[in-house]
């Protein structure tokens, strides 16, 4: 096949290259990746990106706002990107902060409630850039469930990413692609080529936008297929797609590594818990390991496969691969994935292990309870998949 119809199919399903000359730091938890990510927002010189999915009033959004509110005094321009739906519990007071300091804030997808399939579509990614130079991805929205001070114990359980290298113009790129849909605005900050930096980690930026686009699923899947030692898989909601079990459970019948790490007890959502676990049964049978993490709720969203990792803002369940924005980085390295695998091993030693031979004989009312909420989930994903054609069919 000539070299160009390899780069246009290649476009069609990656929309960013693979970039060397990265470096990638992992932040676990935010009481180590918010006061980084602010000491960044306070080093900034030109200006700076944000987008989030969840931004709520309180104590780490008025730490973000107090920044931002100061660099923004000193000449740094400053674009916020807020999901309108995830940011509800932003009250009035702290928006108006924000534009009596001159942040240029913009809502994504405002909620109509006449239009119900319009409402359905969020941006659900996390992305904070500086300058053009640094960026920060991963699952954290601005909330204060992340970080409480007075209770380190009951903070939800995230990581972050901090980058730098070739892979911010890509950031940059899909951050200014977004913000010109939801404003019909350019962003003025787009060119920038970042220089190879010594470390020459291999890296990329998959993005999922609802059917459109899902390479992050497609990444994994793709991955999994071709493991030849682990493929460890950590996810807050675990409804994920028919095609990626069938291949957990194939690739674990082979005797690779296959493990998932779900939230236990504690959840946001137990009903989604609930869901999920109706499907484990299949999943044990065929030798995958489940691991349910107990001291806290855990939002981490890691990838691993092999030396492969992935890490943003998707939660692999179904839900987001209909409807929202994601984006996650995956890198290629065994220095960075050895960092991963240390960082699993840890919340694998705080953990329940779920075994078959007693999970075979667990009590008929909880698995009354996983068929209802399997059931309601279905009938969910009927009804959106019904306005999907729908609106299709009347464009």
């Amino acid at each position: 096949m000539p070299i160009n119809s390899l780069l246009s199919n290649y476009r069609k399903k990656y929309h960013y290259p693979w970039r060397s000359g990265g470096r990638y730091q992992l932040l676990v938890d935010g009481l180590q990746f918010f006061p980084i990510m602010l000491d960044a927002i306070n080093a900034a010189q030109n200006f700076i990106c944000l987008e989030l999915y969840l931004m709520e009033s309180g104590e780490v959004s008025n730490r973000f706002i107090t920044a931002l509110a100061s660099v923004q005094q000193r000449g740094v321009k400053i674009y916020m990107l807020l999901d309108d739906y995830g940011s509800h519990y932003l009250n009035t007071a702290d928006r108006q902060r924000l534009w009596d300091a001159g942040v240029q804030l913009a809502l994504y997808n405002p909620v109509r409630y006449r239009k119900l399939y319009q409402n359905l579509r969020r941006d659900h990614r996390k992305l904070l850039l500086i300058d053009g130079k640094l960026a920060f991805v991963g699952g954290a929205g601005l909330t204060d469930e992340f970080m409480q001070l007075r209770r380190p114990d009951i903070n939800w359980h995230e990581v972050m990413l901090k980058i730098e290298g070739p892979a911010i113009q890509d950031w940059l790129d899909l951050f200014s692609r977004t913000w010109q849909q939801a404003t019909q605005t350019p962003c003025p900050h787009t060119a920038y080529q970042a220089a190879p930096l010594t470390e020459n980690q291999l890296g990329r930026v998959s993005i999922a936008e609802g059917r459109g686009r899902q390479e992050i699923n497609r990444s994994l899947i793709k991955r999994c297929r071709t493991a030849e030692r682990r493929i460890w898989i950590s996810t807050p909601y675990f409804i994920i797609s028919r095609k990626l079990r069938h291949t957990l459970r194939r690739v674990a019948r082979h005797g690779i590594d296959v493990r998932v790490l779900v939230p236990g007890p504690i959840s946001d959502h137990p009903w989604v818990r609930h869901a999920s676990r109706g499907y484990y049964l299949r999943l044990l049978r065929q030798g995958v390991r489940i691991f349910e993490y107990q001291p806290r709720f855990l939002h981490a969203k890691i990838q691993l496969c092999d030396n492969w990792v992935s890490i943003g803002s998707s939660n692999l369940d179904r839900w987001n691969q209909h409807w929202n924005l994601d984006a996650n980085q995956e890198i290629d390295d065994p220095q960075f994935a050895a960092q991963v695998v240390t960082l699993f091993s840890r919340d694998f030693s705080h953990s329940e292990e779920i075994l078959y031979q007693n999970w075979v004989i667990r009590p008929h009312w909880q698995r009354l309870r996983e068929w209802f909420w399997g059931r309601f989930v279905h009938l969910l994903e009927i009804l959106s998949h019904k306005q999907f054609k729908k609106r299709t069919k009347s464009k």
